[in-house]
């Protein structure tokens, strides 16, 4: 099997089950030395967030990739990553980002320093108010989950590790995508891609008409076809794999950041799972709430619908089927897992 090289010093950045994929290719290169990675009794939570944000992204990137916007520092890319005690299921859930939820009274905000009184607010804007550890305490609130680990990735090193994977990522859709704010125009058929126009398809939430439900899928879906380029061939040489995880992780201080050793330890704990043991959902909606004085549109979660998924989560069982779950008022947002082999482009 020929494999290939990293092109540059910036390593590949993938969601963890990335690295399930370079385990399963090659047993024992992920030994790594004991790690503080734990193994609760009913699975592990990872919490994986995308910020928008441009730092370190070229003016001529920003022009030829449609980044000239203001960014907001906000967690537009928020998936819950659980993984079995069994190591033998992964389950993700997305949570939208606007996404209502509560802030508790008291806690300070880290761009202003001014503690706040208890307030609603999306979801996304808790790293933006309160950093990784505000991220992680709303999330916990929400879903009735501990989040053992965090792992947070920007539009720079995106971009970056893309372009690292020889080849480029699959991407398709069967009816064409253009969208005017990330300049995505697609025509129907499979295409490979570099990390500007990945991070292009990835961003799209006017390209389909399935407004921010749309673009969370293109997310799975870009997840698994990355992992579907990475099991066509694979780096051969242990030292990369470390330097890949170090490259995933960042530098970046964060409380319950999983580490690169704990990222290898994880991937080595599942290295055989096939993407068929992989499910993909996002969170059963309810529908829009009315407008919020401060905050603007935002989304209901079904209670109910919320809690059946989340709870089968702590008991760490498979996700329910969508018929277990009541259709959201928003067609788009009906709650729909998908295996991950069903999100292969062919």
């Amino acid at each position: 099997m020929n494999f290939p090289r990293l092109k540059g010093p910036r390593s590949l950045l993938l969601a963890p089950a990335a690295l399930v994929a370079l385990a399963a290719l090659v047993p024992g290169a992920l030994a790594v030395a004991p790690t503080d990675l734990p193994e609760p009794e009913q699975g592990l939570n990872l919490l994986v967030v995308g910020i928008d944000t441009r730092k370190g992204v070229t003016e001529e990137e920003k022009e030829r990739f449609r980044l000239g916007g203001t960014a907001c520092d906000c967690t537009d890319v928020m998936m819950l990553v659980h993984v079995s005690a069994a190591n033998d299921r992964v389950d993700v859930v997305s949570l939208p980002r606007d996404s209502l939820t509560s802030f508790p009274a008291d806690h300070r905000d880290r761009r202003t320093g001014k503690v706040h009184a208890a307030h609603q607010a999306k979801i996304n804007s808790a790293w933006a108010e309160g950093g990784p550890s505000f991220t992680v305490e709303t999330v916990e609130s929400m879903t009735g989950l501990p989040v053992h680990r965090y792992l947070e990735i920007d539009f720079r090193r995106f971009m970056d590790t893309v372009d690292s994977v020889d080849g480029g990522v699959s991407i398709c859709t069967a009816e064409p995508l253009k969208d005017p704010s990330t300049g995505i125009d697609l025509q129907p058929g499979t295409k490979r891609v570099g990390g500007g126009e990945a991070l292009q398809y990835v961003r799209s939430r006017k390209a389909d008409g399935q407004m921010d439900f749309g673009r969370i899928q293109k997310q799975q879906k870009f997840v698994v076809n990355t992992l579907e380029r990475l099991r066509e061939g694979m780096l051969d040489d242990p030292e990369q794999l470390i330097a890949l995880a170090a490259t995933l992780r960042g530098t970046a201080a964060a409380e319950r950041g999983i580490s690169p050793e704990e990222l290898l330890a994880l991937a080595d704990r599942v290295r055989e799972l096939p993407p068929d043991r992989m499910t993909f959902a996002t969170v059963p909606v309810r529908g829009f709430n009315p407008n919020i004085a401060g905050v603007g549109s935002t989304l209901a979660w079904d209670v109910e619908g919320a809690a059946e998924v989340f709870g089968r989560l702590r008991e760490d069982l498979p996700l329910p089927a969508a018929e277990e779950v009541a259709p959201s008022a928003i067609p788009a947002g009906t709650y729909r897992p998908a295996e991950g082999s069903s999100l292969i482009c062919p």
